[in-house]
């Protein structure tokens, strides 16, 4: 029970967040409106993505240090896991971007390819191939160390470049996305407090859901690589 209590922890606050979120009172603002409350599941999405690419970070540098092969798939799953919170957070963005910042008057495909040559989405974009480039690296070294030592050097260079891809590039450059010049997410002109007590939970939920998930998934190629590892 002592160990299980940030998974109980975790179901709590996704709760709260999914309800609270539903449920709040929102500012009127123009043009978002009620999407607004998109900002609970799209940017919890972004905090879990930068979690677990920090978590598997971590674990290559302790790879580097260490040689141990432990190391190496926890780096690899917290990755994996990583790149599907960075689809979910890129889609939930994408599809919200096309129903308020782009033109109601163009048909929906219109929209949607304007919104696509947003900085900020193909900055996204851009962090989340480097992360599949990892994956293709990886499943071309047969070698379980060379894999593991060279996937630890470059998951140290896709983490480098996750920053200047999605937080600073995109920033110098024309934007539809509100808060250009801050972050609309944790600005409190772009919120409320009554949002705020949903947010910051809901960041923290997310972010415990996808660290579950990549234990689980850790201590599963744990088992399938028992002979490799110490």
């Amino acid at each position: 029970m002592r160990k299980a209590w940030w998974k109980i922890l975790c179901v709590l606050l996704l709760v709260y967040a999914v309800v609270g979120g539903l449920l709040v009172n929102i500012p009127n603002l123009p043009v978002l409106g009620e999407t607004i409350r998109n900002v609970f599941y799209h940017v919890g999405m972004w905090a879990a993505m930068f979690v677990l690419f920090t978590c598997s970070l971590v674990h290559s540098i302790r790879y580097l240090s260490k040689n141990n092969l432990k190391n190496d798939i926890a780096a690899n799953q917290y990755a994996s896991v990583g790149i599907v919170f960075g689809l979910l957070g890129y889609a939930t963005g994408a599809v919200w971007a096309s129903y308020t910042w782009a033109d109601p008057n163009n048909p929906a495909f219109d929209s949607f390819s304007a919104v696509a040559r947003e900085p900020k989405l193909i900055g996204t974009a851009v962090a989340l191939l480097i992360y599949f480039a990892y994956f293709i690296l990886r499943s071309s070294i047969q070698d379980i160390d060379q894999k593991a030592r060279i996937s630890a050097v470059y998951n140290i260079f896709a983490f480098a470049m996750l920053f200047p891809t999605i937080m600073v590039v995109p920033r110098l450059l024309p934007s539809l996305h509100p808060g250009q010049e801050g972050n609309p997410a944790l600005n409190f002109k772009d919120s409320s407090p009554a949002m705020r007590m949903i947010q910051y939970p809901a960041f923290i939920g997310w972010s415990l859901l996808g660290v579950w998930i990549a234990t689980l998934k850790i201590r599963f190629n744990y088992i399938k690589e028992r002979n490799f590892i110490k």
